[in-house]
């Protein structure tokens, strides 16, 4: 395969997959004629299309890593993990979470991260599937009673006058004493082992890019904050943009494993991988 490919790079039109790839999206770095093309999608469909291999490059939910396991290799860069936080439950009204369970959460798919750890909190619940950016208003109208919130809107909520029930990052920290993973990037096997390399190689350093050069990237990532403020942004791209970003590290290996572990465990994850030897592409 030539180096002149293109390579598709699927991926949420958020703030921090923004600022994570803005060096790329940008051309400001030397990718020896590798050629980058940004689709973006919300995170449930690009799930969708990593189960077909429509990307070369995509960003999916950590949930979904396993149905596309025998396609996609997971690189050991491009993580998004809740340190002690994570996607949290809102409400219109305070509710104590024993009846909270009981009510209808709107969610932003049944693919997401953000399920699997709602599913592993609370058990079987009733939830119905919205568009994430639409869930905090339909809270708000009192169509759900409840909402489980992700990206920006984890720090937004309160503005809408909305009450905390869970942060299931908290949460699992608290279960765990792990990092709660959410996202992570992938690259498709049949490219070639050294092709998957050098390609995470240029997402490593784009992300390292954004991180020792973070005003510019910054306000290229504010685009896609639908109206956040400056503060907000840089809050909300530091939480999921930093060191975890460029590397797992062991405990965020090990927090890969866990979670889908115990997706496992009450059925929500298929068995068929054996998630213990799951590899990281690019770990030194």
């Amino acid at each position: 395969m030539g180096e002149e490919y293109v390579f598709r790079i699927g991926h949420s039109p958020d703030p921090d997959d923004a600022f994570m790839f803005h060096a790329l999206t940008t051309g400001l770095l030397d990718t020896q004629g590798r050629k980058y093309v940004h689709e973006l999608y919300e995170i449930e469909q690009l799930n969708r299309y990593a189960l077909e291999g429509k990307f070369e490059v995509s960003a999916v939910s950590i949930h979904s890593y396993p149905t596309i396991a025998d396609r996609y290799q997971l690189m050991n860069c491009g993580a998004s993990m809740g340190e002690g936080y994570g996607p949290i439950l809102v409400s219109r009204t305070e509710l104590p979470p024993d009846e909270a369970k009981t009510r209808t959460i709107a969610i932003p798919g049944l693919g997401t991260s953000a399920y699997l750890a709602l599913r592993i909190a609370w058990g079987d619940v009733d939830v119905h599937v919205v568009p994430f950016d639409q869930i905090i208003p339909a809270v708000v109208r009192g169509e759900y009673d409840l909402g489980l919130i992700i990206h920006e809107g984890q720090i937004t909520w309160a503005n809408e006058g909305l009450h905390l029930i869970l942060d299931l990052g908290a949460w699992w920290y608290d279960r765990t004493g792990l990092p709660l993973p959410l996202g992570g990037n992938v690259v498709r096997k049949d490219l070639g082992d050294d092709i998957c390399q050098k390609v995470t190689d240029d997402i490593r350093r784009s992300i390292q890019y954004s991180l020792s050069n973070p005003d510019s990237a910054l306000e290229f990532a504010k685009l896609w904050g639908r109206g956040i403020d400056d503060d907000t942004n840089r809050e909300f791209v530091g939480m999921y943009v930093n060191e975890r970003t460029l590397d797992y590290g062991e405990e965020g290996r090990e927090a890969v494993r866990r979670f889908l572990i115990e997706g496992q465990n009450i059925g929500v994850v298929g068995s068929s991988l054996d998630v213990s030897k799951i590899e990281f592409l690019g770990v030194e």
